[in-house]
Order: structure tokens, then C-alpha cells, then sequence
């Protein structure tokens, strides 16, 4: 990363992390890592080492929306039953594109794990446990950062539960008309399958 100053949104999340203790290593790309794909091809990782951050949200008492951020492997696609019952949100749905970036601050493409704009719940898939290193969004669609995934639930303040579609599910929805890509938020694009990512 050069050394002039950092993109606002980059900041937020390295400040993010800096209230916690943890300093961050922020690594830029010239081109986007737009897909948990090209995250991972990028970084040189596997993809189930790539964090998709995919917004969900659920009505709130006053009328408007709860945001809930999603962290989930690459290879994996959120199950919104199981969703719906570990956040107790019986009418959770995905996130718009308008309504991800209005709720966390982020633009599709990038929405990182941390440094959201308000507070937001946040639910962590355990199969990123796999891994000693974990590479997610860090706040636009060119930058990433690796982190063990310890450090990750703790940054983020996230419950770990299992919120993904079973392997054999995700391999009969890959025959079906669904399309099997989900993007990640951190690499994401708002016409996920099932959640704006970033």
C-alpha cells in the first residue's frame, strides 16, 4: 500500500481494528477482487479462506431495517432457514445494494467484517475456523487483509453458528436454475444470489 494517506473507507477499518488492539495489514490490488475467486487467486489462497461478508436484514421495532452481516467461507452459500432460526429473525431476507451500503457504509464490492457506520450483528461461519488465515474485505472492492480467524470473530464481535447450506444442498443447488456463485462481500456484487456482499 503507498504511503499517502489510506482510502476513507480503508481507514474506517483499520481504525476499526485499532480500537481493538490489532493492527491490521492492508494489501491493495491495481485491479478489484470482485469475486471470492479473484480474492482468492489474488492472494494466492484457497477459496474457502476467502470471507464473504454478505448483508441480510430484518425489520426493526421502529419500522425501519436491522442490518446482519453474514462472514462465510467461499465455497459456501448462507442456508436462510438455518439463518432465520440462529438470529431468531423468522423474516431476515438478503440486502438490497442500496440498502447494504445505506446500512453499513460500504459500497458493494467492498464491505468489510468491521468499521460499519453503526452497530451491527454479525454471524461468522464456522467452517472460516478451518484455517490458520483468513483474507476479508477491507472497505473497497481493491483492498484485503489476512487474519486468523479468531481474531476475525473477535473484531468483529461475531457469533459463530452454522448458517450455510449443507455440502450435499450446495452441490444439488449447483443443478438447479439458481446460479451457483455467491459473491463475497468484500467481493461482492449486489446481484448475490442471496445476500449484498462487498
Amino acid at each position: 500500500m503507498p504511503d499517502s494517506v489510506p482510502h476513507p473507507a480503508i481507514q474506517r477499518v483499520l481504525d476499526a481494528a485499532a480500537r481493538k488492539g490489532v493492527t491490521l495489514e492492508i494489501r491493495v490490488f491495481p485491479q478489484t477482487t470482485h469475486t471470492a475467486e479473484d480474492a482468492a487467486a489474488a492472494v494466492g489462497a484457497e477459496l474457502g479462506q476467502i470471507v464473504k461478508s454478505l448483508v441480510f436484514v430484518a425489520p426493526a421495532e421502529n419500522g425501519g431495517l436491522e442490518p446482519i452481516v453474514c462472514l462465510v467461507s467461499g465455497p459456501n452459500r448462507v442456508d436462510l432457514a438455518r439463518l432465520a432460526a440462529v438470529t431468531a429473525e423468522p423474516d431476515i431476507r438478503r440486502a438490497t445494494a442500496r440498502e447494504a451500503n445505506e446500512l453499513t457504509g460500504f459500497s458493494i464490492g467492498g464491505i468489510p467484517p468491521i468499521g460499519h457506520t453503526r452497530a451491527i450483528r454479525v454471524i461468522m461461519d464456522p467452517d472460516l475456523g478451518r484455517f490458520r488465515e483468513i483474507w476479508a474485505a477491507a472497505g473497497t472492492d481493491t483492498a484485503v487483509f489476512p487474519v486468523p480467524p479468531g481474531t476475525l470473530s473477535s473484531l468483529a464481535n461475531a457469533i459463530v453458528a452454522p448458517i450455510t447450506e449443507d455440502r450435499v444442498d450446495a452441490a444439488a443447488s449447483a443443478t438447479g436454475e439458481r446460479p451457483t456463485s455467491e459473491s463475497s462481500s468484500g467481493y461482492g456484487s449486489g446481484r448475490a444470489q442471496q445476500g449484498a456482499g462487498a
